[in-house]
């Protein structure tokens, strides 16, 4: 049975259907929602937890047999860092102690495509040194702690570690007014029938659809063997605003879309995390385009909230 923290959120929720979708049993945690979506609905098993609570998260094995787990839980930062980085890292830790107590296969822990900030290359590979910036979001500068912590705290353990650089995930799940990813709120407000903000048509950069985020997590998870600790998870090429505007174009054809020439900082290539690792490795390749995937995203809205 895999276990995956965060697993009602909208990456966890991708992941675990995928997962069983591959015939696995799984167990999703989740501290405050507790309401599975319709797509997991009877198909996993529902554990509410705080994952900072250690007793708590450890006693899950007394009702699982818990083989891998997916560490996807986390928080939201507010005004206080201190309160956020604590929060997280103790959920963290805890994780990492029931791996090695329960003496999983395998540990997935997310990070995210912000660890390359800095590198001037667009094509982001897991082989490119990561270097030592200022981090625009507190959340990039956890993500980035997080892949020392998992390997240096795994090491003699037997437990395999998989860091995984998240892209820019969105899709079914998601807040459609996040702050964290701009496809949402601009398909939220054509589909209010408002015109979206006009947007640099060259603009854009990486992005993947997150019932494919979930699929390719889900094969790290479940592969037979795996050749190394670091994996970009994404669609594996940039997109641009033009191709967002055309794909809901498609979907709210009455709908104006206004968009500004070329991009804001001048010609150039939009950087994007590169996935040959993991297609190599798991045979993953992205099922949604930006069409596909906005006409798919708006039928889902088309019946829930988000």
């Amino acid at each position: 049975m895999i276990l995956v923290t965060g697993g009602l959120g909208m990456i966890g929720a991708h992941t675990a259907r995928a997962l069983v979708d591959l015939g696995h049993e799984v167990v999703v945690t989740s501290h405050r929602r507790t309401e599975a979506p319709s797509f997991l609905a009877g198909r996993v098993t529902v554990e509410p937890l705080d994952v900072t609570d250690r007793d708590a998260f450890l006693a899950l094995a007394d009702r699982h047999p818990i083989s891998d787990i997916v560490h996807l839980a986390g928080t939201i930062p507010d005004q206080d860092p201190v309160r956020y980085f604590r929060t997280d890292t103790t959920g963290l830790l805890n994780a990492l102690e029931a791996a090695r107590t329960w003496g999983v296969r395998r540990f997935a822990v997310a990070s995210s495509l912000g660890v390359y900030i800095g590198r001037t290359e667009t094509r982001w590979h897991e082989d490119l040194a990561l270097p030592t910036v200022d981090l625009p979001h507190l959340i990039i500068a956890f993500k980035k702690a997080v892949e020392p912590l998992t390997t240096h705290s795994l090491q003699g353990s037997g437990v395999q570690p998989v860091v995984l650089r998240i892209g820019s995930i969105w899709g079914p799940l998601m807040d459609p007014e996040s702050p964290f990813n701009p496809i949402p709120p601009y398909i939220s407000a054509a589909l209010r029938g408002e015109q979206p903000p006009a947007l640099y048509a060259d603009d854009g950069g990486d992005t993947c659809y997150a019932p494919d985020a979930g699929r390719a997590i889900a094969l790290l998870t479940a592969a037979g063997s795996l050749q190394h600790t670091t994996y970009n998870v994404s669609s594996g090429r940039p997109f641009t605003n033009r191709e967002l505007a055309d794909a809901v174009r498609e979907v709210t054809p009455a709908q104006r879309f206004d968009l500004l020439p070329g991009r804001p900082t001048g010609p150039g290539e939009n950087p994007y995390l590169d996935i040959t690792r993991l297609s190599r490795e798991t045979g993953f390749t992205p099922t949604f385009d930006m069409t596909t995937a906005v006409a798919d995203y708006v039928a889902w809205r088309a019946a829930n909230p988000r």
